[in-house]
Protein backbone atom coordinates (compact mmCIF):
# COMPACT_ATOMS: atom_id res chain seq x y z
CA UNK A 1 0.00 0.00 0.00
CA UNK A 2 1.55 3.17 -1.06
CA UNK A 3 1.55 6.58 1.46
CA UNK A 4 2.06 9.94 0.26
CA UNK A 5 4.27 12.20 1.77
CA UNK A 6 2.87 15.96 1.58
CA UNK A 7 5.46 18.40 2.92
CA UNK A 8 7.65 21.07 1.92
CA UNK A 9 10.71 20.42 3.61
CA UNK A 10 13.05 18.61 1.80
CA UNK A 11 14.52 17.53 5.21
CA UNK A 12 11.46 15.99 6.54
CA UNK A 13 11.10 13.88 3.17
CA UNK A 14 14.71 12.83 3.16
CA UNK A 15 13.75 11.22 6.64
CA UNK A 16 10.95 9.41 5.16
CA UNK A 17 12.37 8.24 2.24
CA UNK A 18 15.58 6.92 4.36
CA UNK A 19 12.94 4.99 7.00
CA UNK A 20 11.75 3.36 4.15
CA UNK A 21 15.02 2.50 1.71
CA UNK A 22 16.83 1.82 4.27
CA UNK A 23 20.64 1.35 4.63
CA UNK A 24 21.20 -0.18 1.21
CA UNK A 25 22.24 -1.14 -1.33
CA UNK A 26 19.70 1.13 -2.98
CA UNK A 27 19.16 0.72 -7.25
CA UNK A 28 17.97 4.61 -8.54
CA UNK A 29 15.74 4.70 -11.94
CA UNK A 30 15.78 8.00 -12.99
CA UNK A 31 13.94 9.46 -15.84
CA UNK A 32 13.60 13.07 -17.09
CA UNK A 33 12.81 15.12 -14.26
CA UNK A 34 16.28 14.37 -12.66
CA UNK A 35 17.43 16.72 -15.52
CA UNK A 36 15.36 19.19 -15.70
CA UNK A 37 17.17 21.63 -13.54
CA UNK A 38 20.07 21.33 -15.54
CA UNK A 39 17.71 23.25 -18.41
CA UNK A 40 16.15 19.94 -20.39
CA UNK A 41 12.77 19.83 -20.68
CA UNK A 42 10.86 16.73 -19.69
CA UNK A 43 8.13 14.90 -21.82
CA UNK A 44 5.86 13.90 -19.70
CA UNK A 45 5.84 16.66 -16.38
CA UNK A 46 2.37 18.70 -15.23
CA UNK A 47 3.78 21.69 -17.15
CA UNK A 48 5.31 19.86 -20.56
CA UNK A 49 3.81 21.06 -23.43
CA UNK A 50 2.36 17.76 -25.70
CA UNK A 51 4.80 16.33 -27.34
CA UNK A 52 5.44 13.54 -30.10
CA UNK A 53 8.65 12.09 -30.68
CA UNK A 54 9.33 10.45 -33.82
CA UNK A 55 9.13 7.07 -34.11
CA UNK A 56 11.84 4.36 -35.29
CA UNK A 57 9.48 3.00 -37.94
CA UNK A 58 9.67 6.82 -39.38
CA UNK A 59 13.10 7.57 -38.91
CA UNK A 60 13.90 3.91 -40.94
CA UNK A 61 11.37 4.22 -43.32
CA UNK A 62 11.39 8.04 -44.78
CA UNK A 63 14.34 10.27 -45.80
CA UNK A 64 11.83 13.03 -45.38
CA UNK A 65 11.65 12.10 -41.62
CA UNK A 66 15.34 11.65 -41.45
CA UNK A 67 16.37 15.15 -42.87
CA UNK A 68 13.21 16.79 -40.18
CA UNK A 69 15.02 14.53 -37.44
CA UNK A 70 18.86 15.82 -38.00
CA UNK A 71 17.86 19.35 -39.03
CA UNK A 72 16.30 19.85 -35.39
CA UNK A 73 18.67 17.38 -33.63
CA UNK A 74 21.37 19.78 -35.30
CA UNK A 75 19.97 22.81 -33.83
CA UNK A 76 19.34 21.32 -30.30
CA UNK A 77 22.44 19.66 -29.74
CA UNK A 78 24.18 23.11 -29.97
CA UNK A 79 21.68 23.81 -26.58
CA UNK A 80 21.59 20.37 -24.78
CA UNK A 81 25.43 19.61 -25.50
CA UNK A 82 26.09 22.35 -23.28
CA UNK A 83 24.22 21.22 -20.49
CA UNK A 84 25.69 20.39 -16.76
CA UNK A 85 25.03 18.29 -14.25
CA UNK A 86 22.63 19.29 -11.26
CA UNK A 87 22.95 18.88 -7.19
CA UNK A 88 20.70 15.99 -8.00
CA UNK A 89 22.93 14.30 -10.21
CA UNK A 90 25.63 15.10 -7.80
CA UNK A 91 24.03 13.42 -4.80
CA UNK A 92 23.09 10.42 -6.43
CA UNK A 93 27.03 10.38 -7.16
CA UNK A 94 27.57 11.34 -3.91
CA UNK A 95 25.29 8.35 -2.21
CA UNK A 96 26.77 5.63 -4.40
CA UNK A 97 30.42 6.98 -2.95
CA UNK A 98 29.14 6.34 0.41
CA UNK A 99 27.74 3.09 -0.60
CA UNK A 100 24.27 3.61 -0.20
CA UNK A 101 23.44 3.47 -4.01
CA UNK A 102 24.72 0.55 -5.84
CA UNK A 103 23.99 1.43 -9.21
CA UNK A 104 21.37 3.86 -11.63
CA UNK A 105 19.59 2.89 -14.22
CA UNK A 106 18.13 5.95 -16.64
CA UNK A 107 16.21 5.94 -18.82
CA UNK A 108 17.84 9.89 -20.04
CA UNK A 109 20.24 9.80 -22.87
CA UNK A 110 21.80 12.74 -21.46
CA UNK A 111 24.96 11.38 -19.87
CA UNK A 112 24.43 13.88 -17.18
CA UNK A 113 24.79 10.93 -14.23
CA UNK A 114 28.49 10.10 -15.29
CA UNK A 115 29.21 13.78 -15.64
CA UNK A 116 28.45 14.22 -12.04
CA UNK A 117 30.88 11.23 -10.82
CA UNK A 118 28.49 8.28 -10.90
CA UNK A 119 30.43 4.93 -11.65
CA UNK A 120 27.95 2.19 -12.27
CA UNK A 121 25.65 3.63 -14.70
CA UNK A 122 23.12 1.29 -17.21
CA UNK A 123 22.04 4.22 -20.13
CA UNK A 124 18.91 2.25 -20.70
CA UNK A 125 17.86 3.87 -23.38
CA UNK A 126 21.51 4.89 -24.95
CA UNK A 127 23.16 8.04 -24.96
CA UNK A 128 22.79 10.91 -27.10
CA UNK A 129 26.81 11.39 -27.77
CA UNK A 130 27.19 8.83 -29.93
CA UNK A 131 25.75 8.22 -33.21
CA UNK A 132 25.71 4.60 -34.91
CA UNK A 133 25.55 3.48 -38.55
CA UNK A 134 21.90 1.22 -39.25
CA UNK A 135 24.43 -0.96 -42.03
CA UNK A 136 28.34 -1.15 -40.54
CA UNK A 137 29.67 -1.10 -37.12
CA UNK A 138 30.50 2.51 -37.68
CA UNK A 139 30.37 4.29 -34.62
CA UNK A 140 31.07 7.66 -34.57
CA UNK A 141 30.97 10.59 -31.75
CA UNK A 142 27.90 12.95 -32.06
CA UNK A 143 30.71 16.44 -31.72
CA UNK A 144 32.33 14.82 -34.97
CA UNK A 145 28.63 14.26 -36.87
CA UNK A 146 28.34 17.99 -35.69
CA UNK A 147 31.57 19.08 -37.26
CA UNK A 148 29.82 17.20 -40.48
CA UNK A 149 26.37 18.96 -40.20
CA UNK A 150 28.11 21.86 -39.83
CA UNK A 151 30.20 21.49 -43.23
CA UNK A 152 26.51 20.40 -45.44
CA UNK A 153 24.80 23.34 -43.74
CA UNK A 154 26.77 26.31 -43.63
CA UNK A 155 24.88 29.13 -41.30
CA UNK A 156 21.84 26.61 -40.71
CA UNK A 157 21.78 26.97 -37.19
CA UNK A 158 22.18 31.24 -37.12
CA UNK A 159 19.24 31.39 -39.02
CA UNK A 160 16.76 29.72 -36.65
CA UNK A 161 15.25 31.77 -33.78
CA UNK A 162 15.08 30.94 -30.22
CA UNK A 163 13.82 26.93 -29.87
CA UNK A 164 12.40 24.57 -28.06
CA UNK A 165 14.33 21.54 -26.94
CA UNK A 166 13.16 17.93 -26.37
CA UNK A 167 15.15 16.04 -23.79
CA UNK A 168 17.09 14.14 -26.76
CA UNK A 169 17.93 17.26 -28.28
CA UNK A 170 15.28 17.33 -30.88
CA UNK A 171 14.26 21.03 -31.27
CA UNK A 172 10.87 22.47 -32.32
CA UNK A 173 11.50 23.86 -36.10
CA UNK A 174 8.95 25.49 -38.64
CA UNK A 175 10.70 24.43 -41.42
CA UNK A 176 13.80 22.28 -42.05
CA UNK A 177 13.79 21.97 -45.69
CA UNK A 178 16.66 21.66 -47.94
CA UNK A 179 18.94 20.32 -45.00
CA UNK A 180 21.45 18.32 -46.03
CA UNK A 181 21.76 14.57 -44.13
CA UNK A 182 25.51 13.22 -43.75
CA UNK A 183 25.27 9.44 -44.65
CA UNK A 184 27.87 6.80 -43.19
CA UNK A 185 31.41 7.96 -44.20
CA UNK A 186 32.52 4.21 -43.76
CA UNK A 187 29.30 2.37 -46.24
CA UNK A 188 27.28 5.02 -47.49
CA UNK A 189 24.06 3.77 -44.44
CA UNK A 190 21.82 5.34 -42.51
CA UNK A 191 23.63 7.09 -39.41
CA UNK A 192 20.78 7.08 -36.38
CA UNK A 193 21.97 8.45 -32.98
CA UNK A 194 22.78 5.76 -30.58
CA UNK A 195 19.54 6.09 -28.74
CA UNK A 196 16.51 4.16 -28.18
CA UNK A 197 13.77 5.51 -30.51
CA UNK A 198 9.66 4.52 -29.30
CA UNK A 199 8.76 1.66 -31.54
CA UNK A 200 12.37 0.51 -31.11
CA UNK A 201 13.62 -2.49 -28.09
CA UNK A 202 15.43 -1.57 -25.63
CA UNK A 203 18.74 -4.20 -26.56
CA UNK A 204 17.69 -7.02 -24.17
CA UNK A 205 21.77 -7.31 -22.66
CA UNK A 206 20.98 -4.26 -21.42
CA UNK A 207 17.62 -4.97 -20.38
CA UNK A 208 19.35 -8.18 -18.15
CA UNK A 209 22.07 -6.17 -16.69
CA UNK A 210 19.71 -3.45 -15.20
CA UNK A 211 17.34 -6.90 -13.55
CA UNK A 212 20.27 -8.20 -12.11
CA UNK A 213 21.06 -4.61 -10.14
CA UNK A 214 17.34 -4.43 -9.44
CA UNK A 215 18.07 -8.10 -8.23
CA UNK A 216 21.31 -7.23 -6.44
CA UNK A 217 19.75 -4.45 -4.58
CA UNK A 218 17.35 -4.26 -0.99
CA UNK A 219 15.52 -1.25 -2.33
CA UNK A 220 14.22 0.54 -5.51
CA UNK A 221 14.43 4.90 -5.31
CA UNK A 222 12.64 5.94 -8.68
CA UNK A 223 13.50 9.59 -9.22
CA UNK A 224 11.92 12.30 -11.80
CA UNK A 225 9.88 9.24 -13.84
CA UNK A 226 6.20 8.85 -14.87
CA UNK A 227 6.97 5.29 -15.50
CA UNK A 228 4.82 5.24 -18.47
CA UNK A 229 6.49 3.47 -20.78
CA UNK A 230 6.96 -0.40 -19.74
CA UNK A 231 11.06 0.03 -20.44
CA UNK A 232 11.46 1.46 -16.93
CA UNK A 233 7.87 0.44 -15.11
CA UNK A 234 9.22 -3.10 -15.39
CA UNK A 235 12.07 -2.93 -12.53
CA UNK A 236 9.35 -0.95 -10.55
CA UNK A 237 7.17 -4.05 -10.88
CA UNK A 238 10.60 -6.49 -10.70
CA UNK A 239 10.84 -5.01 -7.17
CA UNK A 240 7.83 -4.64 -6.18
CA UNK A 241 7.75 -8.26 -6.93
CA UNK A 242 10.14 -9.60 -5.00
CA UNK A 243 9.04 -8.05 -1.51
CA UNK A 244 11.69 -4.85 -2.21
CA UNK A 245 9.79 -0.96 -0.98
CA UNK A 246 9.64 1.34 -3.55
CA UNK A 247 10.12 4.77 -3.21
CA UNK A 248 9.01 7.53 -5.66
CA UNK A 249 10.09 11.11 -6.05
CA UNK A 250 8.31 12.84 -9.15
CA UNK A 251 6.20 15.67 -9.86
CA UNK A 252 3.02 14.12 -10.42
CA UNK A 253 1.40 10.80 -10.24
CA UNK A 254 2.70 8.13 -11.73
CA UNK A 255 1.75 4.23 -13.59
CA UNK A 256 3.29 2.65 -10.49
CA UNK A 257 2.02 4.66 -7.73
CA UNK A 258 0.31 1.33 -6.49
CA UNK A 259 3.28 -0.60 -6.20
CA UNK A 260 4.87 1.90 -4.28
CA UNK A 261 5.92 2.28 -0.51
CA UNK A 262 6.17 5.88 -0.68
CA UNK A 263 5.45 8.25 -3.01
CA UNK A 264 7.22 12.07 -3.19
CA UNK A 265 5.19 14.33 -4.97
CA UNK A 266 7.92 16.66 -5.09
CA UNK A 267 11.00 17.85 -7.62
CA UNK A 268 14.46 15.80 -7.32
CA UNK A 269 17.23 18.25 -6.99
CA UNK A 270 16.48 19.57 -3.53
CA UNK A 271 15.50 15.87 -2.00
CA UNK A 272 17.73 14.31 -3.43
CA UNK A 273 20.28 16.45 -2.01
CA UNK A 274 18.39 16.04 1.40
CA UNK A 275 18.83 12.79 0.81
CA UNK A 276 22.48 12.51 0.61
CA UNK A 277 22.96 14.80 3.38
CA UNK A 278 20.93 12.26 5.49
CA UNK A 279 23.32 9.53 5.09
CA UNK A 280 26.30 11.46 5.46
CA UNK A 281 24.90 12.41 9.10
Amino acid sequence: MSSTLDTDEPVAWAARIRTVLGAGPVVVLTGAGVSTDSGIPDYRGPDSPPRTPMTYQQFTGDAAFRRHYWARNHVGWHHVHRTLPNDGHRALADLERAGVVGGVITQNVDTLHGAAGSRRVIDLHGRYDRVACLSCPERISRSRLHERLTLLNPGFTDRVADVEVAPDADAVLASTEGFRVADCASCGGVLKPDIVYFGENVPKPRVLEAYRMVDDADALLVAGSSLTVLSGRRFVKRAAEQGKPVVIVNRGATRADHLAALTVDAGCTQVLRALAESYAR
